[in-house]
This record gives structure tokens, sequence and C-alpha cells, in this order.
């Protein structure tokens, strides 16, 4: 395959470019790796939130008058310092309190409750953001341009390395098996 070798000038430009652009690219793609492991595993975990699930007794339950202020009196002294969106009653009973990160379903008769807190997790949250292309924008842009200089890494790369150990000697056979793999597995979904 004498017609796809690089010439050295072409050589030499294929490899700055290369390397180059991935230490441009290097951060992009670590953040995209992360939220994709993450993602993978939705099964497992939820990649953009921690929800904290605590069984507990109200203390000083019931509030003389059920509003915003006295379950807010309540909440406070129990140590739940989430200010109260909105409150409904979804069956006798019961009052579920939604608060600013979650929300406390409370039992009216015992002032038994479960509280369930939600916040962002750290990294992941955001790089997930950014994977899922929720920013819009501009990002969508800079997301277009980061997919084609994987692929523009991906290229440059089968034609770094000469001789016995290049492409068309040996990457061309982890090439294919990288193709044939993804393509199984689709197939197998048709």
């Amino acid at each position: 395959m004498a017609f796809m070798r690089l010439s050295k000038p072409w050589r030499k430009w294929n490899n700055l470019l290369h390397r180059d652009m991935g230490y441009f690219f290097v951060g992009l793609t670590i953040i995209y790796g992360l939220s994709g492991i993450a993602l993978n595993h939705m099964d497992d975990w939820d990649p953009n939130y921690i929800i904290d699930h605590r069984e507990l007794q109200l203390k000083g339950w019931p509030p003389k008058v059920i509003d915003k202020s006295g379950i807010g009196a309540i909440l406070t002294e129990n140590d739940i310092d989430e200010p109260i969106k909105s409150f409904y009653a979804p069956a006798p009973g019961q009052l579920k309190v939604f608060l600013k990160n979650g929300s406390i379903t409370v039992n009216t008769q015992s002032g038994a409750a479960l509280l369930e807190l939600v916040k962002k997790r750290p990294v992941f949250f955001e790089s997930n953001y950014l994977h899922y292309n929720h920013a819009k924008g501009w990002w969508t842009w800079a997301a277009d341009i980061f997919a084609g200089g994987l692929i523009f890494l991906a290229l440059t790369g089968l034609f770094m390395v000469p001789g016995k150990n290049s492409f068309w000697r040996r990457g061309v056979w982890f090439f294919l098996v990288g193709i044939i793999i993804p393509l199984i597995l689709i197939f197998q979904k048709l």
C-alpha cells in the first residue's frame, strides 16, 4: 500500500497537528469520558444527583396551623432548614411538602415522616449537563468542533507510525475489529 504512505513533510505535519490538537482537546475528552462512564451506569446510580432518604419522627407535630409558616416552624425544630415551595394532601392522613431541594411526606396522625433531600453530584452533574448538550447555543458549536476534532485525531492517528507497525501492516486489523464490534451489537438489536 505504497500509495497510502505519507511523505516525510506530510508525516511531520500530520504528527504535529495530531499532537497539538490532542493537547487542545484533552480536557474535553476527560469531561466527556467521565460523563460517558457515569451515563453508561444509570441503572446502578443516579449520575446527576445524590438523594438522601431519611425516616424520622417529627418533634412538635402537628402544627397549630397547617400552612407554610406552621409547617416551616416544625421543620426548623427538627433541623430541616429547607425553604418550603408548596404542599398538598395526596391522601387522607398524609401531607406532601415540597422543599427547595427535596420533599418530605408526613403521616399527619403520627408525625412519622420520610425526608428526601436531593443535591447535585459534584463534577458529574456539570459534565453530564454538557454531555447532554443542555447548554445549547454556542456550546452546540463547541461540541460539534470537539466531535470533528475527535474524528481528525482518529484519522491522523492512523498515519503516525511508519514501517512494520504502520496502519496498513498492523493497525488495519485493530481498526477492523474496532468497527466490527459495534456493528455486531447494532445488528443484534435490529
